[in-house]
């Protein structure tokens, strides 16, 4: 069983960095930054170059564990057919994944123009603030 009050601290901390991670991308959409820079180089990187980015990138990242064994986790123990929910998961993250590669090549000219960062960060800003304020809301 859960300690007294530790869902409400767990909540607040959770509304405090979505809160302010929002306010930090509003501020971005408002002041404006940079866009995206192309590469002065055109040669493709080595195989190895790219093969240990993406192994770095995958299993150094806190969020592979945090989204993956916690957050599904958690979800998929109170599933009825685990191995279909785990399927599912899979199937939904493959896709996804393969989805963001495509778009962020065919979306790199657009992200060259400071104005789509300024749009992308007021979207997130919203989404993080207004996922703050339900987490206070709902305790």
């Amino acid at each position: 069983e859960a300690m007294p009050g530790f869902e409400g601290v767990m909540r607040g901390l959770g509304a405090t960095f979505l809160g302010g991670y929002g306010l930090i991308s509003l501020r971005r959409a408002w002041v404006g930054g940079q866009a995206m820079q192309a590469s002065a180089s055109t040669a493709p990187a080595a195989l190895r170059d790219v093969l240990v980015t993406c192994l770095a990138m995958t299993w150094l990242n806190p969020h592979v564990y945090l989204d993956t064994v916690v957050l599904l986790g958690s979800i998929a123990a109170q599933d009825a057919a685990p191995p279909v929910f785990a399927v599912g998961a899979m199937t939904a993250s493959f896709a996804f994944f393969f989805s963001l590669g495509f778009a962020a090549q065919r979306l790199a000219p657009v992200f060259a123009q400071p104005v789509a960062w300024r749009v992308l960060d007021a979207v997130v800003g919203l989404m993080m603030g207004t996922v703050a304020w339900w987490l206070v809301a709902t305790g």
